[in-house]
């Protein structure tokens, strides 16, 4: 199974996908088919930005757990959105958590910070950083946004409405490509929380 680094910020795993199916080919597939409506506008096909949306919705959690999906802990949110003034584009926004210490050494004030999660569950390297307890003292909890821009070009047009080895085909084609840009901003996530956690 591919493992994070400095430069991944999501994979997918097709051998993964196929051994844990019931089916034999797909277990993102068969989330597919059990969302069938969202692929869909009235019977007619999405456009290629709301394709990507829905795909990727259905790639992750919390509806497909452990999903197509993975992204790496440390993120608290890696999603497509719909973007531009009439919504018609599409942007990738990458949330991460940010130390307090790495905006200012010294507030003036001593507030709690993120708090690594114990769970045991993550990559050491790329802890999950959650809120501290509230009943200590005031918390400063600072994150950054990265909002790229997603060139409708790297997307699918979907030429299916009903699920089935096409749809499921076009949904992988168009979450890989999300995961491939969201990659390919990876050094700029790194370099905004310092390469350690």
């Amino acid at each position: 199974m591919p493992e994070f680094d400095q430069s991944t910020l999501a994979h997918t795993n097709d051998a993964d996908d196929q051994e844990r199916s019931d089916d034999g080919h797909s277990r993102y597939g068969a989330y597919l088919r059990i969302n069938a409506s969202q692929f869909h506008d009235e019977g007619y096909p999405l456009t290629a930005a709301q394709f990507a949306m829905a795909a990727w919705r259905t790639a992750t959690g919390p509806v497909m757990a452990p999903g197509y999906v993975r992204i790496r802990p440390d993120l608290h949110h890696l999603a497509p959105e719909a973007a531009g003034e009439d919504y018609d584009r599409l942007a990738l926004r990458i949330t991460v958590p940010l130390r307090h210490y790495r905006l200012h050494p010294d507030p003036g004030i001593r507030f709690d910070d993120w708090q690594r999660d114990r769970s045991g569950w993550d990559d050491v390297r790329f802890n999950r950083l959650v809120e501290p307890d509230a009943d200590r003292r005031p918390a400063l909890l600072a994150s950054a946004t990265l909002l790229v821009p997603v060139p409708l070009s790297l997307l699918p047009v979907p030429t299916q409405t009903r699920p089935g080895p096409r749809l499921t085909a076009e949904a992988k084609l168009a979450v890989n490509a999300l995961v491939d840009l969201a990659n390919h901003h990876a050094q700029r996530i790194h370099s905004l929380t310092g390469g350690a956690r």
